[in-house]
């Protein structure tokens, strides 16, 4: 497997972007992603969504589109600038009059398409405007890295970067490519299950069954969507959709593990990027913790850190407060032994046996501290039990920002 700097689109997809008028700004708002097998049919699909119980209209028409159609999709058709959450049954008929022109465009089923929405919440979705724009935005299509980097541009609420990621994987000799685009950067705690908002759309042209497919995207999200946090909320509308195009010629089958550790690293980059971008974020923090319980345990740890606004508060100044985080350990309900736990700053010790350690250098943690990203590492020593989660900081900077914007 391999990183790539540039853009490298798996064979079976078309991507446009228009303006739709849904964003105050003008900007483009409404994208497709089109997909094809090599036979011209719909692709195999596999998808996560919130386990936030106030859930927006289009995941409510995703997952029944899904069962009908046993894991297949055509048409990806993203609005931003409106979340078509909380709008009762106006907003499912919104969300499935688009499904209909959308079919209707591009000559699928329309449970072959699947909506995806951002912005707003709790405002009546202008489908109107949407099917309005499905003609133009057909006559945009196309399978270049330009047209891929318009969905990335369309889909941004918040964000003030766009988010993408490229991987290729060699089976049998031959290439399979991984592409992910997304958008994230407040309301991010994703809490997906089984197990403003965050959308990921993962795209191979592997072909690889649905149920397969499903199964590997469990994996995949466990340990990078599922390893982050902002804010600590949890958005309506949060979902991750990976498709195989099957276009590559490559089948993958259960259990291969190179074609799944490619997976996790598109899905664990789009992650970072989603954490970096955090709103109002000057630092961003990779909380390493060891010696837990359980697994389980040691992502109860990294979550109680991660949401404690005193921990993120410090981490916002640069000061070395380590005690915030002993008393976020100590209220996670994880199993623990004060006395036992260790801290490090980095390779600055900073706790030894629930203590200050002897070594600690209260300047040497500051300055550490300063830097835009660093590294916590915590040891438990109740277990073998261990994760990696990446939060950020918490700054005036993210109050601004929530005050300005309706969510």
């Amino acid at each position: 497997m391999s990183d790539v700097s540039g853009f490298l689109i798996p064979a079976g997809f078309r991507f446009a972007a228009v303006k739709a008028g849904l964003k105050a700004s003008g900007r483009t708002d409404f994208s497709v992603i089109v997909a094809e097998s090599a036979t011209g049919e719909a692709v195999s699909a596999a998808a996560l969504f919130t386990a936030n119980k106030v859930t927006a209209a289009p995941l409510t028409v995703d997952k029944a589109h899904l069962r009908a159609t046993g894991g297949k999709v055509r048409v990806v058709a993203i609005n931003a600038g409106n979340a078509n959450c909380a709008a009762g049954q106006a907003g499912l008929d919104a969300a499935y009059a688009t499904c209909a022109a959308a079919a209707t465009e591009f000559g699928c089923m329309p449970e072959e398409v699947f909506p995806s929405s951002t912005g707003v919440i709790g405002v009546p979705l202008p489908a109107h405007k949407l099917i309005a724009a499905l003609p133009a935005i057909k006559a945009e299509l196309g399978a270049e890295s330009d047209h891929f980097q318009q969905v990335a541009r369309a889909i941004l609420t918040t964000d003030l970067v766009e988010k993408t990621a490229f991987a290729r994987v060699m089976v049998d000799g031959r290439e399979v490519r991984i592409a992910g685009v997304g958008k994230g950067s407040g309301m991010i705690h994703p809490r997906l299950v089984p197990h403003a908002t965050m959308l990921m759309y993962l795209l191979t042209d592997a072909e690889i069954e649905p149920e397969v497919l499903q199964t590997m995207l469990n994996a995949a999200v466990e340990v990078s969507f599922n390893r982050i946090s902002v804010d600590g909320d949890t958005s309506t509308n949060d979902t991750v959709l990976l498709l195989a195009s099957g276009q590559s010629g490559v089948r993958i089958e259960a259990g291969n593990a190179d074609f799944q550790a490619t997976l996790t690293q598109v899905a664990t980059s789009l992650a970072r990027q989603v954490v970096a971008d955090g709103e109002g974020v000057t630092h961003v923090v990779e909380l390493r913790i060891r010696g837990a319980k359980s697994d389980a345990d040691a992502v109860v740890v990294a979550k109680s850190i991660a949401h404690s606004p005193l921990v993120k508060t410090a981490w916002a100044g640069a000061d070395p407060n380590w005690g915030r985080l002993m008393a976020a350990i100590g209220y996670s309900g994880a199993q623990i032994a004060p006395e036992q736990i260790d801290i490090w700053f980095g390779e600055l010790r900073i706790c030894r046996d629930g203590g200050r350690a002897a070594e600690y250098d209260e300047a040497a943690a500051h300055a550490y501290l300063e830097q835009a990203e660093f590294s916590i590492t915590i040891d438990l020593r109740q277990g073998t039990g261990q994760c990696v989660f990446w939060t950020t900081d918490l700054t005036t900077g993210y109050v601004n920002i929530n005050t300005a914007y309706s969510t």
